[in-house]
Formats: structure tokens, C-alpha cells, sequence
């Protein structure tokens, strides 16, 4: 025998011993160790092999909501979740929505007849770019209309772009709106063209942003050709889900409960025609426009200087006729029943409709759901059912406005509110190698906890240790808009958190496809396996804990820094606010009682003193505790929006709001309802922490 066959077996016996030692947050000390043992079983019975089958399967054809294909994706799921010993049930909405992007075209008119190009190009070494299914670019929601007229360029198309053409005196009014994408959410562009009096709307991914500028372009490189198109809804009404039932489920329209649903006139939905176009389109009509140059960071990189206005000679012609009806969306709720605890669920969720083959923008999260939810299978057949229930759901319509998991939420709402101990959103999850995630406070320290578990593919290191780098804590966002977390989170006060594996991706094109994926985001195919483990890890965790483990005291931690930003914001256009006193008084009361909790729950874990009737009420009021942040009054932006702790920003669409009730002050640059919001705030700062005292008299 060798040195190293003996060594090999010692090290495994002191790091096998060393995991049995670790003290995992929420079990007992009878229990720390059967969950370790659980979890190298669970860790040893992912299949690898799996995600890849499971992603050739589902991203083999283009399948947009309410398409034929995306119902094949829907009972591909449904027999595989069910084929691993899932409960699965089938959830049905009509929703209102573009379910086809109709007729569209773009042409230059003058100062000569140009017909521009609206599909990506044929790729020879691409087995999927040719598929008869695809479509053109397209921009759900748009509205129909056949314009002519003359250009103007606006940039990114934000609120700020559009004042800053007001201010340099150039008129919208009756104009045709060319801005690239990147800035806000494309339906802000929409909106704030329409606002202004434009005509239509042409949106381009510009080259300095993703395309030549960046690296080599598709299918050479990452980045987008002059063909590429990125696609997406408009959608912006003052609401997430269905555009016609906030509040309520859009329950089938046959259904028996009878739900109100608002006329389509009185939404606001967009009505000028708006399309997206490659920049190899934009490019014919940017090279003719004769106006004033752009301002200081207006310019993109095609070759030539961007110009504010076209010009009369110059005339665009863009045509949509789009149909809005309502389509049948389904999400697939998968149960693996808890053993002990099945009325306390912990929810995984990605959804799965996808603007063409989405191998990474969805599908790599939902190939990896469907590949745990197999292996979690296998566990429970074998005696190994979890304590707390498991659900894993598959959403639809999430790319028209994260439609359908926010209707099953306004469905099960009170339900929820009830058994819901996090919700655990997935969207790309296996889009590349980049771990990363964002969270609420509650849940940050299990993820880095689990991460420690897990090894990283082609690698010495564990996700926790790649994924820090040199830190000590690795930086974890916070949650916005854009998935399937925000009724969760933001409605309904669950705590949430978004992660997975990020990397290269051909954002919403046709050219996110299995070819794509093998050759640039994990040709390996070993980051599903990966992914799975840690979110396995993560999900037995919440379910098997005795007590739920949220980390109680990150509250206080990161309402302090966050309070001190919107301080230091204010400031900057109100040089002499005195700040938030009610609520930093309240965050330094919740503080100290949060770190009390913490350390005497340890210290009770540790004895191994808890029977299950004492641990039942505290997990049910540990439930509750998210909850202190979700005002019925909700957000002056849109009353839908509950949470005060977090919302998405409701002028970009994508990006994370901390303490959003703020963050529109200071957005308006209004100091007006500032004393309001530190009452507010204060008042769901010390409902909290009344809440964690209540709970250290029951440890």
C-alpha cells in the first residue's frame, strides 16, 4: 500500500469526523448529528448526470407562456416530479397578457425604402438557430399602431433621459423613440416615451453595452451580434401579476369563485407600438441621423457620434399589431409531505416559461429543481422524508410580469402567511460558475452556512470558500424586482432569498439554447450537480431544524447600515435633516433583544432542552416575524407593495429598494412625509422587537 492510499482514508475519517462535530444553527443536540448524516447521504445521491437530461429535455423547442410547447414543458415536469414520489398538483389562471407578438415590422422610408432586419441570423455551428418555432423580437404589451415618423435618440430611455431632452429642447411630441436597453426596465421606456408625446418606441441592446465593444460576439464569443434581439414585456402597471386582478387571483374564467377583474381601458397599459431591434438595425437608421450631437455619456459604440435628432429628411416607419387576450397559465406545485411538520413548508420556485429556448434565463433553475426534486424523492422512499414540508413549484408567465407565481400567492396568501418558512427563488440558478445569492436579513447566515458544505466543481475549494474569496463573509445582495420572490417577500412578508450559479448569458435572444449553454456557460455541466447540492443542503436544513433557523439579530445589523445610507442620501439635497431618531432608537431596543435571542436559543439547543410542544410555538411565532414589516397602507407608489423592509425600484423595475417608503422620498427629493416614514418605520421596528421578546420568555 502506498503513502498516499493510506493518507487518503485518514483524511476522510478527521474531515467526516470534523462535520459530525460541527453545531449546525436550529437542532438539538440529539439531532445535529442524524442532520449530518442526512446530508452526506443526500450530497452522495446527486446524480450529476441529471440536470443535463432534465435541460436537453425542456429547452429542446422555443416555449413562451401559453405557447403548445411550454404545455409539453408543463406535463414533462408534472411526470417527473411525480415519477419521483411528489404530491403534484397543477394550479390554472387566465391571465391577460400578448400571448403572440402578431405583425410588426420596421422600415427606413426616408430618404430612401430600407426594410430592417427584426430575427437573429442562421448560425452554422448552431443546431438551434434555424428552429421553424422561433420568432421575431417582440415586446409583449406593446401597443398596436402604424407610425411613421421622424427619430429621436434617448439614450437608455430613463425618466432622467427623457428630462434631459426636455431640458436641451429637443420634442418627443409625434416622434419615433430610439433608446438602447440598460438603465430601467423596458416598460419604463415605453411609459416614459408615451408620457412624452413620442409616437413609438424602438429598443436596441447597444454594442458598447454587450456586443462587439465588449469581447467577441456570438457565436465566437459571450456578447450579442449585430442580430441579436433581446426580447421582454412592457408591462408597468402599479402592481405585480395578472393586469387585471391585483389583490386576487385571476382563478380560470369558468371558475366557480368569480373574481372582479378591472376593465383593460382603466389599467394604463401601453398604446404606442413598440419593438425591440438588433444594432445592426439601429445602426441604418443612427448612420443617417444629421442632428446635434449627444451629450457626455450618451454615446454607444457603433462607429460613428450619436445624434440627438434624425432630422426631416429622415423618416422611420414601425408598425405592431399586437392582440392582447387571455391565456391559460399553469404552475406545478410539487409537495414532498413533512414528516413531523407538514404544515410548515419551505418553498423552492423557478419558473419556466421562457421568450425562446431559455437554456439559461430560466430553465438551468428549473432542469435543477426537477434533478432535486428526484434526489429528495429517493431520500423520503428510503425512510429520509423531511420534518417540515418541501415544496417545489415551476411558474408560468413569469416573463410577461411574474404573473403566475404572484397569482398562486394572492391565492394561498393567509395560507401562507400561516406555514411559509422561506421561499427560495431560483430563476437561472445554473446560468454559469459565479455563485451568489441575495436575501433577506433572516436567512444570509444559512446560506453561508450551507455554502461551507458543498464542494466546488474542478476544485480543492467549497462554494462557500470560491464564492468569499478572502473575506470572511462573502457580499450577499439584496432582493428586487424581476422574479418570482416579489409577492413573497414584498406582499406577503415571507422571508425570501434569490441565488444560484450566474454567468454568461444571451439575455431573452434566440440564441439561449443548449449550444449556447455547452459552450460558454458550464461546458462541464457540473455546476447543476452543485447548485443542487447546496440548495438541498439549504432546504433540509430549514425543514429539519427543531427550531426554524433564522438569524434573528442580522435584523438589527443591516437596518442599522441601511438607515444610515438613506441619512447620508437625504443629506445630500437637505444638508440639515437630523435623521431617523424614532426608528434608530427602536433598531438599538430590537438590537439588543434580537442578540439576546440568539444566544440564549444556542445555549437551549445546546442542553437539548426543547419538547416539541414548546419548540411548536415558537416556530409558529418565529413565522410571524417577517410579518412586522408588511403594512396594509403599503408603498405611495403602489399600495400593493406591503413591505416596508423592501421593495423593487419602481423607476428602474429591477433594482432593490431597502426601506422603499424612504427610498421614494428620496427619489422625489421630498422631505415632506419623512417624520410619517420614521413613525412608520419605528412603529414596525418595535413590533418586532416586541415580537423576539415574547420569544425569549417562551425559551
Amino acid at each position: 500500500m502506498s503513502i498516499h492510499r493510506l493518507i487518503i482514508p485518514i483524511l476522510g475519517l478527521f474531515l467526516y469526523q470534523t462535520s459530525v462535530a460541527q453545531r449546525l444553527d436550529g437542532f438539538q443536540v440529539n439531532t445535529n448529528d442524524k442532520q449530518l448524516e442526512l446530508e452526506k447521504t443526500f450530497l452522495d445521491k446527486v446524480d450529476f448526470g441529471r440536470f443535463k437530461t432534465h435541460l436537453t429535455a425542456i429547452t429542446s423547442e422555443p416555449h413562451p407562456a401559453g405557447s403548445e410547447a411550454n404545455e409539453r414543458v408543463k406535463d414533462y415536469m408534472v411526470k417527473a416530479m411525480q415519477e419521483a414520489g411528489w404530491e403534484v398538483k397543477v394550479h390554472p389562471y387566465d391571465v391577460y397578457l400578448s400571448k403572440e407578438p402578431g405583425e410588426s415590422l420596421v422600415e427606413i422610408v426616408r430618404p430612401f425604402r430600407m426594410p430592417l432586419n427584426q430575427q437573429e441570423n442562421f448560425v452554422a455551428e448552431d443546431p438551434y438557430a434555424d428552429h421553424p418555432a422561433l420568432w421575431k423580437g417582440w415586446n409583449a404589451f406593446s401597443g398596436s399602431g402604424d407610425v411613421t415618423a421622424e427619430i429621436v435618440y434617448a439614450n437608455y430611455g430613463t425618466k432622467a433621459d427623457f428630462d434631459k431632452l426636455k431640458e436641451l429642447g429637443i420634442d418627443v411630441k409625434g416622434k419615433i423613440v430610439l433608446a438602447r436597453y440598460g438603465g430601467n426596465f423596458r416598460g419604463f421606456k415605453a411609459k416614459f416615451a408615451e408620457a412624452a408625446g413620442a409616437a413609438g418606441l424602438l429598443i436596441y441592446t447597444d454594442p458598447g453595452d454587450s456586443g462587439y465593444m465588449r469581447g467577441l460576439t456570438y457565436p465566437d464569443g459571450i456578447f450579442y451580434n449585430e442580430t441579436s434581439i433581446q426580447r421582454g414585456s412592457l408591462l408597468t402597471v402599479d402592481w405585480t401579476g395578472d393586469a387585471l386582478t391585483p389583490f386576487e387571483p385571476a382563478l380560470p374564467l369558468d371558475s366557480k369563485e368569480k373574481i372582479k377583474r378591472l376593465n383593460p381601458e382603466e389599467v394604463g397599459l401601453h398604446t404606442i407600438p413598440v419593438t425591440p431591434i438588433p444594432y445592426g438595425s439601429a445602426k441604418e437608421i443612427m448612420s443617417l441621423m444629421k442632428g446635434q450631437a449627444v451629450p457626455t455619456g450618451w454615446q454607444g459604440g457603433l462607429p460613428f457620434t450619436y445624434r440627438l435628432e434624425g432630422g426631416k429628411e429622415l423618416k422611420v416607419r414601425v408598425k405592431v399589431d399586437q392582440k392582447r387576450e387571455f391565456v391559460r397559465a399553469n404552475n406545478v406545485v410539487g409537495t414532498l409531505k413533512g414528516s413531523s411538520k407538514p404544515d410548515e413548508w419551505v418553498i423552492l420556485g423557478c419558473h419556466y416559461d421562457a421568450w425562446s429556448f431559455g437554456s439559461t434565463d430560466p430553465n438551468s433553475g428549473t432542469a435543477m429543481l426537477l434533478a432535486l426534486s428526484e434526489t429528495l424523492g429517493k431520500l423520503a422512499k428510503a425512510g429520509q422524508r423531511p420534518e417540515r414540508s418541501i415544496l417545489i413549484a415551476h411558474w408560468d408567465a413569469e416573463e410577461h410580469g411574474v404573473i403566475g407565481s404572484t397569482e398562486w400567492v394572492e391565492q394561498f396568501r393567509d395560507e401562507l402567511g400561516a406555514k411559509a418558512v422561506a421561499y427560495i427563488n431560483l430563476d437561472a440558478a445554473v446560468s454559469g460558475r459565479n455563485f451568489g445569492a441575495s436575501s433577506s436579513p433572516t436567512l444570509k447566515k444559512i446560506i453561508m452556512e450551507s455554502a461551507k458544505a458543498v464542494s466546488f466543481p474542478d476544485s480543492s475549494k467549497t462554494v462557500f470558500e470560491v464564492w468569499a474569496k478572502n473575506q470572511s463573509e462573502p457580499s450577499i445582495g439584496n432582493l428586487g424586482g424581476g422574479s418570482d420572490h416579489i409577492a413573497f417577500y414584498m406582499h406577503a412578508g415571507i422571508p425570501s432569498m434569490s441565488g444560484g450559479a450566474s454567468g454568461p448569458t444571451l439575455y431573452h435572444t434566440n440564441y439561449d439554447n443548449l449550444h449556447f449553454y455547452e459552450k460558454f456557460a458550464d461546458p462541464s455541466f457540473k455546476m447543476g450537480g452543485a447548485v443542487e447540492q447546496l440548495v438541498g443542503i439549504i432546504s433540509l436544513r430549514l425543514a429539519n431544524a427543531d427550531i426554524i433557523p433564522y438569524q434573528v439579530s442580522r435584523y438589527a445589523k443591516d437596518l442599522e447600515g441601511h438607515f444610515s445610507g438613506a441619512v447620508n442620501q437625504i443629506r445630500r439635497f437637505e444638508k440639515d435633516f437630523g435623521g431617523f431618531m424614532k426608528s434608530l432608537e427602536a433598531i438599538s431596543s430590537l438590537k439588543e433583544s434580537a442578540e439576546n435571542f440568539d444566544k440564549q436559543l444556542a445555549e437551549k439547543l445546546e442542553s437539548g432542552t426543547f419538547d416539541s410542544k414548546k419548540a411548536k410555538a415558537i416556530n409558529q411565532d418565529l413565522l410571524s416575524l417577517e410579518k412586522s414589516f408588511i403594512d396594509p397602507k403599503g408603498m405611495y407608489f403602489g399600495n400593493w407593495y406591503r413591505s416596508l423592509y423592501a421593495s423593487n425600484d419602481p423607476f428602474s423595475g429591477y433594482a432593490s429598494w431597502i426601506l422603499p417608503g424612504i427610498q421614494y422620498e428620496i427619489e422625489l427629493k421630498s422631505t415632506a412625509r419623512l417624520q410619517e416614514w420614521d413613525d412608520r418605520y419605528a412603529n414596525a421596528i418595535l413590533d418586532l422587537k416586541r415580537k423576539i421578546d415574547d420569544l425569549l420568555e417562551k425559551l
